[in-house]
């Protein structure tokens, strides 16, 4: 078993749509970003080449290689999950924080475990998603940029 962290940050864009691990919402502002600038899903992926050793997500998408422009995160962390799995590795479960001040995501966790645990090809209940404010402290306080930060656990296949 090994275990990663990922970690990310945006600042916001008014220009931008605001996605969150692969759910568009409804809010005033997006994320500035190569790709759809999707933090909670870049920290999980950043988590999942860490646990595995395989480096960083600017290793494999790079944020100067134009394929990766306005590209879908979850497009990226398909790939990663397939990275993985060549390695013999399997997700076990996951834990992430979003930290934003605005909007509120209560409403929007469920569509995001539900997106996320499709594309890690894991049942939901091995996915779970945190939303927390900053208490109006500083740049994330003042809604200047959203941040998330992930943990994982991953296995190897029982048959390899």
């Amino acid at each position: 078993m090994r275990v990663g962290l990922g970690f990310d940050i945006h600042q916001t864009d008014v220009r931008r749509p605001l996605v969150l691990g692969g759910v568009t919402i409804d809010s005033p502002f997006g994320l500035k970003g190569h790709s759809d600038a999707d933090v909670l899903t870049h920290a999980i992926i950043d988590a999942l080449l860490g646990a595995a050793a395989l480096g960083d997500i600017g290793e494999f998408f790079s944020d100067t290689d134009a394929k990766n422009l306005n590209r879908s995160s979850l497009d990226i962390l398909s790939e990663t999950v397939k990275m993985l799995r060549e390695k013999g590795y399997f997700v076990v479960n996951i834990d992430a924080t979003i930290i934003a001040e605005k909007p509120k995501l209560m409403d929007y966790k469920s569509q995001m475990i539900l997106c996320l645990s499709s594309c890690l090809q894991v049942r939901k209940s091995c996915v779970n998603v945190k939303a927390k404010t900053h208490e109006k402290i500083g740049p994330l306080g003042r809604s200047e940029a959203i941040e998330a930060q992930a943990i994982v656990l991953i296995d190897k296949e029982k048959n390899i």
